[in-house]
């Protein structure tokens, strides 16, 4: 059976997320994966390094505005230097899985991953397999576009734009972003909120900032908890923020307080509004219908990101401050849900999946869809 290596990153859930979905469509097809993540290959010191740096930048307000918008979308001295000496580090440990797994298909899903793997293919005697690179940024940056890419995925036009503006001839294919296989079949309003303890007729808000859990969510989730509806509020991987929404929810009984969790569906489902940073969870909310309320707390490729989905409707945009969020929360209330999005099931996604595969000549490996 065929087999294809994908390259995910552990900095935030989004690239882990879009990694699952291409392997569970390619062993549809027949084909056999492995995922790895970047970041480990790096090596612990490194790795560890690496995110800690990450998340400083963007715990210093402009700062990660900054190297985003000066050096990495530009591609700027500073932005390469730190994708080569990244690059020094994955390409020998890239070598011995490629060697070793012999994959026909590399999926990038990480912008560090990307010029590794095409500094592979130029030293290989022979085209030995495909890859592809995988962004839902509405705007990658200049290290996710190298030479040697066979065939860009992104989610929509505006991003197929911003890959040409360093590629003018790259192969792009635009795909429906695709999501985690609960949330095709949630279940139903009633049925999440009987399960949540959450009454059937009561304002429900869900309450969420990627794994990390950015921003205040703690003071927000008790201030909008104060002003009437039941909150359901996730932490993520953020133990200190779960500790706090703990200790607000026993004074609060509309707050719900959730750790990391793979209940998402379910929460989404029982809400009536998604309050959440730009990202991939915007996705997922809108394939079920329900409106969001964005909170302006991811730097850089965020703010793009956050201006797309306004763009796409349905969807209004307030500070972290709890105050503004409670206000913009309410008034979000009132207003009417929209309809599932398209991506509400998982044909679009697999059927664009299938044509990139066409693109680059590996549709017939495996066997048809089940």
């Amino acid at each position: 059976m065929p087999h294809a290596l994908l390259v995910s990153g552990s900095l935030g859930q989004g690239h882990d997320v879009m990694a699952q979905a291409c392997a569970d469509t390619l062993r549809e097809r027949g084909w056999t994966t492995g995922t790895v993540d970047a970041m480990a290959l790096l090596g612990q010191r490194s790795g560890a390094a690496g995110e800690a740096v990450f998340r400083r930048l963007l715990d210093l307000p402009g700062v990660y505005d900054a190297f985003h918008f000066s050096a990495l979308r530009p591609g700027a001295r500073l932005a390469l230097l730190a994708d080569a000496a990244a690059r020094a580090r994955l390409v020998p440990a890239l070598r011995e899985l490629i060697a070793a797994q012999r994959p026909q298909l590399v999926v990038s899903v990480f912008a560090t991953a990307t010029s590794a793997v095409n500094r592979l293919l130029r030293q290989a005697p022979e085209r030995e397999f495909r890859h592809f690179v995988f962004c839902t940024d509405v705007t990658p940056h200049r290290l996710w576009v190298q030479e040697g890419t066979d065939l860009f995925l992104v989610t929509s036009e505006v991003a197929a734009c911003a890959v040409r503006r360093y590629r003018p001839d790259a192969d792009v294919a635009v795909v429906p972003a695709p999501l985690r296989q609960p949330f095709y079949r949630p279940p139903e309003r009633a049925a999440a909120r009987a399960e949540l303890g959450v009454p059937a007729g009561a304002a429900c808000v869900l309450l969420m900032s990627g794994s990390w859990g950015l921003g205040p969510l703690a003071r927000t989730a008790a201030s909008l908890a104060a002003a009437g509806p039941h909150v359901l509020a996730v932490a993520g991987r953020n133990r200190e923020l779960e500790r706090r929404l703990r200790t607000a929810a026993r004074r609060e009984p509309r707050l719900h307080p959730f750790g990391y969790t793979d209940r998402v569906p379910a929460l989404m489902a029982a809400a009536d509004l998604v309050v959440t940073s730009s990202g991939d969870t915007c996705s997922e909310a809108r394939a079920l219908g329900r409106r969001l309320l964005l909170l302006d707390v991811v730097q850089g490729h965020g703010r793009d990101n956050l201006q797309h989905e306004l763009e796409l409707g349905h969807a209004d945009v307030a500070t972290a401050r709890p105050a503004e969020v409670v206000r913009n929360a309410l008034a979000a209330l009132g207003r009417p849900e929209p309809a599932p999005s398209a991506g509400a099931t998982p044909e679009a996604w697999r059927r664009g999946f299938a044509r990139a595969l066409e693109r680059v000549g590996l549709a017939a490996m495996g066997h048809l869809d089940r």
